[in-house]
């Protein structure tokens, strides 16, 4: 599957739309290459993967207390350290970051995952490497 965005639900924007034609086409030109016994070299490619869904802060009655910090939204797969804001409480006390380690937030402020309760997504950028493939049916 392919999921292109971000964009908000139930929009369709024309520039979203070209990167997801252009990444199917990709898709399908790997595919007819491979099948046709191209060989493709070994490679190392960096990714993210997900470590934790983070939910909106909440009180004892479990209603969201907080909001995104500015500084944070939009800022989908940009780095987040230790320290850095992360949410504006409803009295606009700043929640910041505590983490050992950088992260990459994404999904961040999605409406749809408001009643999933995720504020966004922390990741991590790791490299997968993969060794060289050629097609064995020829």
């Amino acid at each position: 599957g392919v999921e292109v965005g971000p964009q908000p639900q139930g929009v369709v924007r024309a520039d979203t739309l070209d990167k997801m034609r252009k990444i199917v086409k990709h898709g399908l030109d790997f595919v007819q290459l491979f099948n046709e016994g191209r060989e493709f070299p070994p490679c190392t490619i960096e990714v993210f993967k997900i470590m934790e869904k983070v939910d909106y802060p909440r009180n004892k009655n479990d209603e969201v207390i907080a909001i995104i910090h500015p500084k944070l939204q939009d800022q989908d797969w940009q780095p987040l350290n230790n320290g850095d804001p992360l949410f504006l409480t409803l009295d606009g006390e700043v929640i910041e970051y505590k983490g050992n380690c950088t992260v990459y937030p994404t999904f961040i402020n999605e409406a749809a995952y408001y009643e999933k309760k995720q504020a966004f997504v922390k990741t991590v950028k790791i490299k997968l490497t993969a060794k060289h493939i050629r097609s064995s049916v020829l």
